[in-house]
């Protein structure tokens, strides 16, 4: 699979806009919608406010309060910086897209027999009109060609130099707005409106501006939300507890208090780990409609995949000779060569790339060389059949079964008919070879399963995802393509309607489905999908349909979907169980040293043996701020994903992200206390 390049962290394009957009992003009208930062912007606010009292009183301790407003404040920057950052990467994406979205002028045709033109501006094209694209012209908007065939570089949105054909009818018939005619015309129907063609969606994504929060980032925010208030509840009863107990604690030590208890780290990397998935799928060239499709492929159960193209090359090759009793393998090999020389079909290329692989290269040229055809006899649908009549005087046929036999003018060898059939029952296609007008054997045509498709099966069954080869083959076809293949089941004689009943029936087992397709009859099963990933070469019928587009019309890119999606949940799994995790360090540092005055039995809880009591506070600040600065390439490179079993990832998560999360910052808060002991800050 070719991705685009990667974006540095430290790349300029980025970083730059992102140190004063983050800045933007401090505004409590936009902060609100993430209500872990937007408290910690409040108490940040709060203890801002306090530490001028302190210094207007001249208080001993306004050095310290001041401290800890200032990492309060980076805190919050640090959060906002990382969405910055996703979002900076997206629009470095886009800058490419965008390029290609400048006003254009469009032929426009007042009926399709019409040659004639007017020449109007691109943004004034409704859906239905019909422009002429020429040989160097900008398609103006996106569109179905009606007339004409033409070869079309999409290498702005695709990344592939090479032009591809687009046609009208079939399959090919789709083309994108922006994109060039390199030969030849085309008459196109628009089908887009202005502001809504497949690259202003597509520069929407990438951007990340405008993506909608996933059902379990909703759901997870609620649960953030929630330990916010109830955190809340417990710091502001403290100060009475305090009070009863005849201490005196500082409302910037309770504020502190309440700052590094909050889930602050997930909450400030949460939107950035969104955002950074929907990148990933970019570099892959996959572009998403909503951050949910891609967030499904990460929950996907069943995974339906058409046969040709995706698990096989889709066109039959030679996969062996079969010689009849009697007949010397070499030989049947050699007049199989000679015979397809002439047949410029892709079948009949592979049959003389298995006979080279077989007889050796050198045999095999010096075979060509030596027995030079006096008459070469193509490969034609209306005769089914290649062959030569050589120098020598032999004559060589290569074809179908039916058309050899008639050309040998002799019923068949019982052992030949039997070979015939067994290859016909397996799936394969058998073309008899004959010299002189006596067969020689049989090769084996068949559609070969892709190298390494079976490896890639495997995987996805250690994560718990059902693989389903849907194919138009009969039954005994599919279920030996699908037993060579690796897959768990099949679907033979699929129709679109049996497409969408199985879809369905998956869903009513409570399953999430995922396939792709590019054809106008695929559309109601990428509908129904879960996640439906259409392809761009697709019909726009398929692609409106679907909620994933693949831009390199790749349909074994659904796997590489899938492992998109589960290291998102992942990553967000991860960082949330580190951030949970660590705040049982937090607790440790601030609790004994707030009441250690009042309850000098609290000094057994002070495990790190930290300098003083502000010093322990500051330091856990300090902390709170640095880990969501040291965590943004981690959120946005996205956890490594190891297929595993849901049981096994969730011990791998605990261990890792668990305990790491408990440790390391007791290892931090005790290293930064002593630096800040050293300093003399606090």
């Amino acid at each position: 699979m070719r991705k685009k390049p990667d974006i540095s962290l430290f790349d300029l394009r980025v970083t730059g806009p992102a140190f004063r957009t983050a800045l933007g992003k401090l505004d409590p009208r936009s902060l609100y919608r993430n209500p872990v930062m937007f408290v910690t912007e409040v108490v940040a606010a709060l203890s801002t406010l306090i530490f001028f009292r302190e210094v207007a009183a001249g208080a001993a301790d306004a050095a310290v309060v001041g401290q800890i407003s200032a990492w309060l404040w980076f805190t919050v920057y640090f959060a906002t910086f990382a969405e910055a950052v996703a979002e900076g990467r997206g629009k470095a994406r886009a800058d490419t897209l965008r390029a290609t979205q400048s006003e254009t002028p469009a032929k426009k045709l007042a009926a399709l027999s019409d040659r004639r033109h007017e020449t109007v501006s691109s943004r004034s094209l409704r859906p239905g009109d019909l422009v002429l694209v020429e040989t160097g012209d900008i398609l103006p908007a996106d569109g179905e060609v009606v007339e004409g065939i033409a070869s079309v570089d999409e290498s702005a949105i695709t990344g592939e130099s090479a032009p591809v054909i687009r046609e009208a009818g079939g399959d090919r018939s789709a083309v994108t707005g922006g994109t060039r005619v390199v030969s030849d015309w085309l008459k196109v129907r628009v089908t887009a409106k202005p502001g809504e063609s497949f690259l202003d969606r597509m520069i929407a994504m990438v951007e990340g501006a405008e993506r909608q929060k996933t059902p379990n980032e909703i759901a997870l925010n609620i649960l953030l939300a929630g330990m916010t208030i109830i955190f809340l509840i417990v710091v502001a009863t403290l100060e009475p507890f305090a009070a009863y107990s005849g201490a005196t604690v500082p409302l910037v030590f309770l504020i502190a208090l309440l700052v590094t208890l909050i889930p602050t780290t997930i909450g400030g990397l949460l939107s950035a780990i969104g955002i950074a998935g929907m990148d990933r799928l970019v570099k892959a060239n996959v572009i998403a409609k909503s951050g949910r499709a891609v967030e499904a492929a990460g929950d996907v159960d069943t995974l339906l995949l058409d046969k040709t193209g995706t698990i096989t090359f889709g066109a039959r090759r030679a996969d062996s000779f079969d010689p009849l009793p009697g007949v010397d393998p070499q030989a049947l090999a050699e007049s199989a060569l000679l015979a397809s020389l002439a047949d410029e079909t892709p079948e009949g290329r592979s049959i003389v790339e298995l006979a080279r692989r077989q007889l050796g290269r050198t045999v095999s040229d010096r075979l060509a060389e030596t027995h030079g055809a006096a008459e070469t006899i193509a490969f034609s649908a209306q005769t089914r059949l290649s062959g030569a009549d050589l120098d020598d005087g032999a004559k060589l046929r290569k074809g179908a079964a039916d058309a050899v036999l008639d050309w040998c003018g002799a019923a068949p060898p019982p052992q030949l008919a039997a070979l015939v059939d067994r290859i016909a029952k397996s799936g394969g296609t058998p073309l008899v070879v004959a010299r002189d007008r006596r067969p020689l054997g049989v090769i084996h045509l068949k559609d070969i399963v892709k190298p390494g498709i079976r490896e890639r099966f495997a995987e996805l069954r250690r994560m718990g995802v059902r693989t389903v080869m849907i194919t138009g083959d009969n039954p005994l076809t599919a279920a030996t393509i699908a037993a060579e293949a690796g897959v768990d089941d099949f679907l033979a004689e699929a129709t679109p309607e049996r497409k969408l009943e199985l879809i369905r029936r998956e869903q009513a087992e409570g399953k999430l489905v995922a396939m792709c397709g590019d054809g106008s009859n695929d559309a109601p099963a990428l509908a129904q999908a879960d996640v439906g990933v259409a392809m761009n070469t697709g019909t726009p019928a398929a692609k409106e349909a679907g909620n994933l587009i693949d831009l390199d019309s790749d349909p074994t890119k659904l796997i590489e979907i899938v492992l998109v999606g589960k290291q998102l949940l992942i990553s967000r799994g991860a960082l949330t169980t580190f951030s949970i995790a660590n705040d049982v360090a937090k607790y440790f540092a601030i609790l004994p040293a707030i009441f250690v005055t009042a309850y000098p039995g609290l000094q057994a809880l002070n495990v790190m043996g930290l300098s003083s009591p502000a010093s322990a506070i500051l330091s856990a600040v300090i902390f709170n701020a640095l880990v969501i600065l040291a965590l943004i390439p981690l959120a946005l490179r996205g956890v490594r994903y190891v297929p595993a079993g849901a049981a096994s990832l969730l011990r791998r998560n605990l261990l890792v992200y668990g305990l790491g999360g408990m440790v390391a910052p007791f290892v931090a808060i005790k290293a930064i206390d002593l630096i800040v002991a050293a300093l003399h800050l606090a």
